[in-house]
């Protein structure tokens, strides 16, 4: 796509990367038919080939408007679009150059601000976010509907977990809602890589990875929250920590993206590169374990939910699929199962009717197989798929932990 960046776009940061990625689009649309929005919607503007004018405009100095603004924040980041794309166009980088330039231009309505500094001074804080959910659990009658879908519908606790450290180890993001919204979770991943001779071993000073704040018109918190991390993590990958363990894809597609994020920090380049080089989703790490030793002889029929993150972020797609059929579930099989469930993220609160529509359709995908569970590899899918109140959803990790011998 020709391009020619405005003199103060030239300046940006990002320039030529933003540059080098509009040149790489050769404007064939085949995206358009991958993108979830587009399909809802049918307008041009809402799908990738769309917004990539839109930012080109942007870039090469046209008016930025508050339409501009809404179809960008219309698109959920699935990476759906990338994956379809024959000219590997890398849309999710431009996406947010192409935000932060047009939310620096637009101001938001009051409303919006509102929403959105709420979510990045609750959601990325542990602590808070459980009070939050504690109370909402104790007054979930009084609450409507909207609300009462995002509190947890069923109380899993967390089981112990391992005190013996092995000799192999790995670090864990604990996360940032998942402790209060499937607090079993992690505790299961530890118990299973205990019982492979792996052990969690504990990183407190680590927080939310950051991509909270980062796609929430805040990219520079997100990155200062990276830094931390990345600090938090050092002194263990020094002392030999294998990697860094993601049971939440979401937060671990943006880790794998700290080396590039990071790039052009002089004091954190190499370390934010060895921390992606490091980072693995929990799947990762378990299919190349012995897996037979477990001694787990599953039958349950499940639907796998394969967020997003997991199968356009990190290319991982099957691979959950491949280890829980090695352990003996039964797979249901799942109609288009590369659409967005509409969780992305906060997306469900800054989006939520468009969110709902996409459950909705991805739901019947899912129950169209008849599974007992429905199970997925990322905690936002997990919360929002479960708030419609149908098919019981967990983590993939809780099954596997509860058939163990």
């Amino acid at each position: 796509m020709q391009t020619t960046l405005s003199e103060r776009a030239s300046q940006l940061p990002r320039a030529a990367e933003a540059e080098s990625i509009l040149r790489t689009c050769v404007h064939c649309g085949f995206c358009n038919a991958t993108c979830p929005t587009y399909q809802l919607l049918g307008d041009e503007l809402d799908g990738p080939r769309g917004r990539i004018y839109l930012i080109k405009q942007v870039l090469e100095g046209n008016d930025v408007t508050q339409k501009t603004q809404q179809h960008l924040d219309r698109c959920l980041s699935c990476r759906n679009c990338e994956t379809t794309c024959p000219s590997g166009v890398d849309y999710h980088n431009l996406l947010d150059i192409g935000r932060a330039v047009v939310d620096a231009a637009v101001p938001r309505p009051l409303g919006q601000r509102l929403l959105r500094e709420g979510l990045r001074q609750t959601v990325p804080h542990p602590d808070l976010f459980k009070s939050l959910i504690n109370g909402g659990q104790v007054f979930r009658a009084l609450l409507p509907d909207s609300l009462q879908s995002k509190l947890p519908r069923s109380a899993y606790p967390a089981k112990p977990r391992p005190m013996t450290l092995r000799e192999r180890q790995v670090l864990m993001l604990e996360g940032c809602v998942q402790p209060s919204l499937s607090p079993n979770t992690n505790a299961a991943a530890a118990r299973v890589l205990d019982r492979l001779g792996i052990s969690v071993i504990a990183s407190r000073e680590a927080g939310c990875c950051g991509a909270v704040d980062y796609h929430l018109d805040a990219q520079a918190a997100g990155l200062d929250r990276a830094r931390r991390n990345i600090d938090a993590w050092w002194p263990s990958l020094e002392k030999g920590a294998e990697a860094i363990v993601q049971t939440a894809s979401g937060c671990g597609a943006f880790i794998k993206d700290y080396g590039h994020l990071l790039a052009s920090d002089p004091a954190y380049a190499d370390k934010a590169k060895k921390v992606s080089a490091l980072a693995r989703d929990l799947v990762e790490v378990l299919r190349d374990e012995p897996l037979e030793q477990l001694g787990i002889h599953a039958s349950q029929r499940l639907a796998f939910h394969c967020p997003c993150t997991l199968q356009h972020g990190q290319k991982l797609g099957g691979a959950v699929e491949a280890l829980l059929t090695r352990l003996g579930f039964n797979l249901t099989s799942v109609p288009d199962g590369h659409l967005c469930c509409g969780s992305a993220g906060t997306y469900s609160l800054t989006q939520p009717e468009l969110s709902r529509q996409l459950r909705d359709n991805k739901l019947d995908a899912l129950e169209s197989g008849h599974p007992e569970v429905i199970v997925t590899a990322n905690i936002g899918c997990q919360s929002h798929l479960d708030g419609a109140g149908r098919t019981p959803v967990r983590h993939w990790i809780e099954l596997v932990e509860a058939n163990l011998p």
